[in-house]
């Protein structure tokens, strides 16, 4: 089935966060962003502004693009989708 956009964003920020044992309020203090607006992001409240995701992903030592790839999908975008 179809992710929006900000559900693979909620879920990989969470486990990207969980995998580092970051709280949310250490991550939003790293990253000066609110804690609530982190709460929010990982609830799908909000979409993110690509600035926000970039600062996100700084923070966790990722590529911002890895916040927003689907689960499981290839780093390949060549590759098929899986059957």
């Amino acid at each position: 089935s179809f992710m929006e956009i900000r559900e693979v964003l909620a879920l990989n920020l969470r486990t990207y966060r969980q995998a580092q044992e970051l709280s949310q309020e250490e991550l939003a203090h790293r990253a000066e962003i609110d804690r609530t607006y982190i709460s929010a992001l990982e609830r799908c409240v909000y979409a993110a502004s690509i600035d926000v995701v970039d600062r996100l992903a700084r923070v966790l030592g990722i590529e911002a693009a890895d916040l927003l790839r689907l689960p499981g999908a290839s780093q390949d975008a060549g590759a098929p989708p899986p059957a």
